[in-house]
């Protein structure tokens, strides 16, 4: 699968350039993961706790209490949401925010929604992921290779976050890349999540680089950032964003990243 990923990527053989890039990343050193998974758990604790913004407090407390009537019986999470996956991350997925009935609901990003549901069928397909969905906390899936985070870590209403609630979220995500070690690729699912990362990485470049699917800005001493739009219904659903373009940009990150 990945061979045919990578059609138009680069020069080289698609199936040549997929096998070296992710041995690649498979070869990195370890060294000090045990280190960096303390690390990552203390700083989830503190994720998890976080009450700096009113509003998205007392939302995704409101919506885990009131529920969906589809999953009345479910104990909603109803707390912000740490980043998960690979400590040895070479690829950071940066999103929008938490699913009010989806991440808010079972306590891991892009976990029992649609958005999720088309993510990790393409993480699977490339090689990122050991299973193509992710249903909930514990359901045994691993990835490889890719952290996920927000750059928002509570729901918001209407899934629309403001500036402020944004910066006040930046700090954990800068905590979480220090912890892994500058990943060098930063794939940013939206507009949103593309001008987090400009602030996040205090990037003040010249015109300044503009969000458009598939669109690269090299960080001066800093990651790649790759751009693609969000995995949301509103895209997927209506085909602005198709299978064949979201494999397309991970097929790069992949590249970038080796």
């Amino acid at each position: 699968m990945l061979e045919l990923l990578l059609l138009g990527a680069s020069e080289q053989p698609p199936s040549v350039t997929a096998r070296q890039a992710l041995a690649s990343m498979r070869e990195r050193d370890h060294t000090g993961q045990s280190l960096r998974d303390e690390g990552l758990a203390a700083l989830a604790g503190e994720i998890e706790s976080c009450r700096r913004c009113p509003r998205l407090v007392a939302w995704r407390e409101q919506v885990a209490r009131e529920k969906r009537a589809a999953f009345a019986e479910q104990a909603y999470w109803g707390r912000p949401l740490a980043g998960f996956g690979d400590p040895a991350a070479r690829i950071v997925v940066l999103g929008l925010a938490p699913a009010a009935h989806g991440a808010n609901r079972t306590g891991r990003l892009f976990t029992g929604d649609r958005s999720g549901d088309f993510l990790f069928a393409a993480l699977w397909r490339a090689g990122l992921a050991s299973q193509p969905q992710s249903l909930a906390r514990g359901d045994g899936l691993a990835l490889n290779g890719v952290w996920i985070c927000a750059a928002v870590r509570c729901a918001p209403p209407a899934n629309r976050p403001t500036p402020a609630e944004r910066d006040n979220c930046l700090p954990h995500t800068r905590a979480e890349l220090d912890l892994l070690g500058e990943p060098p690729v930063i794939l940013c699912l939206g507009a949103f999540a593309w001008d987090a990362a400009l602030a996040l990485l205090g990037e003040r470049a010249r015109p300044r680089p503009r969000f458009a699917h598939a669109a690269e800005h090299r960080v001066e001493n800093g990651p790649v950032l790759l751009a693609s739009f969000h995995v949301s219904q509103q895209n997927t659903f209506t085909g602005r964003l198709t299978t064949a373009m979201f494999d397309a940009v991970l097929a790069r990150a992949i590249v970038l990243a080796a």
